[in-house]
């Protein structure tokens, strides 16, 4: 049997095992996040040598790039404009100040930690670390006991981030010597790559939601084929931006929106309906292929990183995940009335899963010339978020919510009591977390 046949086989076993127990796992800190990538580290060559990046590079790459994309585009799905708005100067300072100066702080940090990288190399590690996955930490959003407020603020900030940050990676991607997007230059990549890919999407999103709403009007589409037809426009909006040059990330997120808006418009006779029903089985399937990710980045970058550790590196993680997240969101917050216990809470809770394992892949695949210290700090970063924010969602939401509670019972006017308006059926994750169902914590 050749070595992919083997890698199949060993991951579709680790895959049925964890279904198998997934119900029972699901109310212990051990995510599918920390099973998989553990998983992977075993399966790499550092271990047992069954997945290697050099045998399998274009599967591999193929297959995380679809994860990120169905994330993409079912993530942008599911956001309204009321939720920035209807109590939304959470997820709007998380994104409007928060995201820039996180960026801004780990290029920062990265100067002394990082020596060797050059200016936009290390702007890359701050970029590409930047953005959150609710998945690591799925517990402290779906605590009921956690206030809908910070719920659902941390839920908007990790379903927008992603895509808010591919337009500074492409550009540090563009500044960087060497590498594609160094040829286009920077007023290339923001042309082809933003304003193509963005205009592609926005037409691709907005006339497969028009489509779907116009033949379910006239009662021509099964409810099967509407969940398949979801990935479909996902998959048309990404391949048509790549096939001429620009972002398939960028143009899956953009479509996503588009097809969420246009889906809930009122049908004929005044009926609507929302796209989370329709995008079941698209985010089913790309928390399986985001699971599938994670354990393809444990075995290709993570378990040789761990043989090639320093110090700085750890520092810079262990960094990344405190001070970088934590301090700009404090900033972010100042004046919004939020007590510290929340301000901490959120600013604890800013995992960093696919959308980071994808950038560092394409930067690997970019050949950019400090690619292996980039590499490892990514992949220590994401290990250490997998771990610790796994472990610590439990006890902290449990731990957050007692706090909650009684200071709501002797505190009037508490900021963290602003109604919110929660998007109906909303099951944003992105990991196989979510398919154990919402009661089974």
């Amino acid at each position: 049997m050749s070595s992919g046949a083997w890698a199949c086989v060993a991951v579709a076993g680790v895959t049925a095992a964890y279904a198998l127990g997934s119900r029972r796992l699901s109310s212990t800190p051990v995510t599918s996040a920390i099973v998989f990538l553990g998983t992977g580290i075993l399966f790499g060559p550092a271990a047992l040598g069954i997945i290697d990046l050099e045998r399998e590079a274009a599967p591999i790459l193929v297959l995380i790039e679809a994860a990120l994309t169905l994330v993409l585009f079912t993530d942008a799905m599911t956001v309204r404009l009321r939720d920035l708005r209807t109590g939304g100067f959470l997820p709007s300072r998380l994104l409007g100040i928060g995201l820039p100066l996180s960026i801004a702080a780990g290029w920062l940090l990265a100067w002394p930690l990082l020596p060797g990288l050059t200016g936009w190399e290390l702007a890359l590690v701050g970029a590409i670390l930047a953005p959150t996955d609710a998945a690591l930490g799925k517990i402290a959003i779906s605590d009921p006991r956690v206030p809908p407020l910070v719920r659902e603020g941390l839920n908007v900030e990790s379903g927008l981030n992603d895509g808010m940050v591919l337009p500074f990676f492409l550009l540090f991607l563009a500044g960087v010597p060497g590498t594609s997007a160094s040829e286009e230059g920077v007023t290339g990549v923001f042309w082809r790559a933003l304003v193509l890919s963005a205009v592609l999407g926005l037409l691709v999103g907005g006339l497969g939601g028009w489509l779907l709403q116009w033949s379910r009007a006239r009662a021509w589409v099964t409810r099967e084929w509407q969940q398949l037809y979801v990935p479909a426009v996902a998959a048309v909006a990404y391949g048509l931006a790549v096939v001429t040059d620009g972002s398939g990330f960028i143009a899956a997120w953009v479509a996503g929106f588009a097809f969420g808006v246009a889906l809930r418009r009122p049908r004929a006779g005044g009926e609507v309906e929302g796209p989370d029903r329709t995008a079941d089985f698209a985010e089913d399937l790309g928390g399986l292929l985001a699971s599938l990710s994670l354990l393809v980045f444990g075995a290709v970058l993570l378990g040789p990183a761990l043989e090639h550790l320093s110090w700085q590196i750890v520092l810079y993680a262990l960094l990344s995940l405190t001070v970088v997240r934590m301090l700009p969101v404090a900033l972010a917050l100042v004046g919004s009335g939020l007590r510290p216990p929340t301000v901490a809470y959120i600013g604890w809770f800013g995992p960093r899963g696919l959308a980071s394992i994808v950038l560092a892949l394409l930067v690997v695949e970019d050949q950019v010339q400090g690619v292996e210290v980039l590499g490892r700090v990514v992949a220590v970063t994401v290990g250490l978020s997998v771990l610790l924010h796994g472990v610590s969602a439990v006890p902290l939401a449990a731990r957050y919510g007692r706090w909650y509670g009684k200071t709501t019972a002797t505190t009037k006017g508490l900021r963290e009591n602003m109604p919110v308006a929660p998007a109906a059926g909303r099951r944003r994750f992105g990991s196989l977390d979510q398919l154990a169902g919402p009661t089974d914590r």
